[in-house]
Parts: structure tokens; sequence; C-alpha cells
């Protein structure tokens, strides 16, 4: 029960996009919001699981804006859950994982506001699956990484840690794609290497686009964010894994040159 006088708040992912890989509880709960705050990936069906009465408030983030919307939502946080309110903070994908949901949680907390986490199914995980293209297989990659596309302000990331990664998930990447392939490629891996962008996945919009990471690190891939960025052999995989896809639904497809 929440704390006399106070509401409750629930950090919910939403998923990858589509409304039925929600899960039970996070409709359940979702039906059960006074005030929605909801994130730029999570659409319209999702948003109707909603109460007809709940407030929706849109709190997307967008570049060059990201910590003034962020005080703006613990600011949300505050004003409607210490009004006795059920909050759902609505999120895409998972909760905790690159939303800036532990951070919440804690200001939350600090207020004595209870706070319940329902996790979501990781666009990270979800969309390479559903595109045909395994994280791990037997002789092919026995691990991978998820890794954020982007940094604070001032700080950088070390792309060397992930040279010998079997396969990479680049989450946020799009806009720096070039870069980050130059610099894979600079700290050890096959300029021949496989990749695949998947945008806007689960969406009717979904586009699949198949390259190498030499491409990308010459500028020749073209991408649109919102896109999930992987990287590895198995994007090889995905030939025979999907070769019943119908051409109406195939991705925009680059040869691939054989493995060195």
């Amino acid at each position: 029960m929440a704390a006399k006088g106070k509401g409750k708040l629930y950090l919910i992912g939403a998923g990858p996009g589509h409304p039925e890989l929600l899960t039970l509880l996070a409709v359940r709960k979702l039906a059960e919001a006074d005030v929605v705050l909801y994130d730029r990936l999570v659409s319209k069906d999702i948003l109707a699981c909603a109460p007809p009465h709940a407030t929706l408030i849109y709190t997307g983030k967008h570049a060059g804006r990201q910590e003034h919307t962020q005080s703006e939502i613990f600011e949300l946080i505050r004003e409607h859950a210490l009004a006795g309110k059920t909050v759902v903070r609505l999120k895409g994908g998972d909760p905790l994982i690159f939303g800036r949901g532990a951070e919440e949680w804690a200001f939350a907390m600090d207020l004595g506001i209870e706070t319940e986490v329902i996790p979501g199914i990781s666009s990270a995980t979800a969309l390479p699956g559903l595109a045909g293209i395994p994280l791990t297989h037997r002789g092919v990659s026995q691990a991978f990484a998820v890794i954020t596309g982007h940094c604070r302000e001032g700080l950088a990331i070390e792309w060397s840690k992930y040279a010998n990664i079997d396969t990479l998930v680049i989450l946020m990447g799009v806009q720096n794609r070039v870069f980050i392939a130059q610099s894979l490629i600079s700290a050890g891996r096959s300029p021949s290497e496989p990749v695949a962008f998947i945008e806007r996945g689960t969406q009717e919009q979904e586009r699949i686009v198949i390259s190498t990471l030499e491409k990308v690190a010459r500028g020749e891939v073209e991408v649109s964010s919102p896109a999930v960025w992987i990287i590895g052999e198995v994007v090889r995989l995905r030939a025979k894994l999907k070769a019943a896809i119908q051409a109406q639904q195939d991705p925009v497809t680059q040869p691939l040159p054989a493995a060195r």
C-alpha cells in the first residue's frame, strides 16, 4: 500500500513497440493509472490501455534538452504522486536499460513515494530475434554486449573494450554510427564484419538494413533513428532463418563479403 496521503509510482517498460509485447502486469497497472508520463517511443495503441480518466503527459526527450526534460519529469512525479495519484512512468523497452529509470526510482524513494518496477521487453534483445538474428549461436557467438551509442557530455565511450566481444548491440547509435564504426575497426574489429540496423522495430514502418562495418565507417549506410544496431557474424544467420520472408517484407540489403 502507498503511504498515507501519497500516491504510487510505477516504472513500466512498454517493450519494443508492438502493444501485444506488453506484459500482462504492465497492461493491468496501466489500466489503474491516474497520470501517465510517456516517452517518445510509446505508441498510441499502448497508450490506449490507460483508462479514459487518466491524464496523459508527453515527456519525450530530444537532442539538446535531455537534462531540462528530466528535471521536468522529476517535478511531474513529485506533483502528482504527492497529490495521492497513481503515476505510471511509461518508457520504451525496459525502464532500467538506458532509460534513467533508476534515477527516477531514487528520486521517488527520497520523497517517500512507494515505487514498483514492471520490467519490459528490451528492443536490444527482442528486435534482433524477431529479425532472424540470434545474439548467441553455438560456434558463432558465445557472448553479446548492449551498449549506448552516446554518453553524457564530456565523457567518451572506450570502444576498444568491445573489440573482442562476439556480438554488439548498440542503442541510440544512429547519429554517431560513422565514428563508432571507425573506432571499432581501429580497435581491431574486422571491416568486413556484417551489421544490421533495425529501424522502428515491430511497427508498420519497420525497415532492416544489412551491410558491413566498413561501409558504415565510410558513411555509405543511410539509417534513420530510432534503430537498433547489431554487429557480428550472427547477422549472416538471418539469410537462412528468414528465408521465407515475402518480397515486400524484405530488408534493404547489401551483399555481404565472405568472412575473413
